[in-house]
């Protein structure tokens, strides 16, 4: 029954005109705003909260539970939010007869009620009876352009125009003035000539060093050249003293005249010596022991 109540509000109030798809109103159902059995709830939880959602129907519905001879009134309510009162009330009557169990279903439009004027919601039983099975719905639409600064192009939307704050320049921070600053900027000043003479110091010692390096460069090349020289003189003397000699040994004679040979042979053939002749045999047998090698 609830689902063809929700098709027949939806056919009924389906939009006959266009819009573009930024800023074209829509609708939407709640789900159950009851969440427990205090049938009390909160319409910040029951609506979604973009700006321009009206509130156009309140359904419910619920079972009634008493004595056949009782008789209980039943309000399904919100409070107005802005005032006292109520901004909806609706209230059924169940007159002795009525029995536990019998139920009902309703569809109230409430026109177009801004969301903000919903305060909390809440079923009120007057009488001996109580109510189970409580489910209250709100369907609702939303207009985008409701505030035209939603979308350009909702009537009486306006370009906004930055705001530039303005500033007075007599009440700007001048750096320059401030105590602290100078003392930094002092700080900076001697640590610069600190540095600078570090600098020197160094540029100095650099200049030392390389003076130093040069003059001990120009030492070793000077007892380079002496050693150079003093071996020249070396080896020119012992040139000289070598020609001395030889010119003495060229000069020198031998004395003495013509010696003649006191050898005087008895034979005239002298004989072989054995010992040769053994070791000229045992040289013939190890060469031809040495060539017969060469064919085993």
């Amino acid at each position: 029954m609830r689902k063809k109540l929700l098709l027949l509000l939806a056919l009924a109030f389906w939009p006959s005109y266009s819009y573009s798809d930024s800023i074209a109103p829509y609708w939407g159902t709640t789900g159950n705003a009851i969440t427990d059995q205090s049938l009390t709830w909160s319409m910040g939880n029951a609506l979604p909260d973009p700006a321009g959602l009206d509130v156009q129907n309140v359904i419910y519905s619920y079972k009634i539970q008493k004595e056949s001879g009782e008789w209980v009134t039943v309000h399904v309510q919100n409070e107005n939010a802005n005032g006292t009162g109520y901004i909806f009330r609706e209230t059924d009557e169940w007159k002795p007869g009525t029995v536990t169990g019998m139920g009902i279903n309703k569809v109230v439009p409430v026109g177009d009620l801004p969301r903000e004027l919903w305060g909390p919601g809440s079923i009120e039983v007057e009488g001996d009876g109580s109510v189970y099975d409580a489910n209250v719905i709100y369907t609702y639409k939303v207009t985008p352009c409701y505030d035209p600064q939603f979308d350009p192009n909702c009537p009486g939307y306006v370009q906004p125009v930055p705001v530039i704050a303005e500033v007075n320049l007599d009440d700007l921070y001048d750096v320059f003035d401030d105590e602290n600053v100078d003392l930094e900027r002092n700080k900076t000043v001697e640590q610069d000539d600190i540095n600078l003479e570090e600098n020197e110091r160094k540029k100095k010692e650099e200049e030392e060093e390389a003076k130093r390096k040069y003059r001990l460069e120009k030492a070793l090349s000077v007892a380079d050249a002496a050693s150079l020289l003093a071996e020249n003189a070396r080896i020119t003397a012992m040139n000289m003293s070598s020609t001395q000699k030889l010119q003495t040994y060229v000069i020198a004679g031998i004395p003495g005249g013509v010696y003649n040979d006191t050898v005087n042979l008895r034979d005239s053939e002298l004989p072989d010596a054995k010992n040769g002749l053994r070791n000229g045999l045992a040289q013939q047998l190890l060469h031809k022991q040495m060539v017969e090698m060469q064919y085993d």
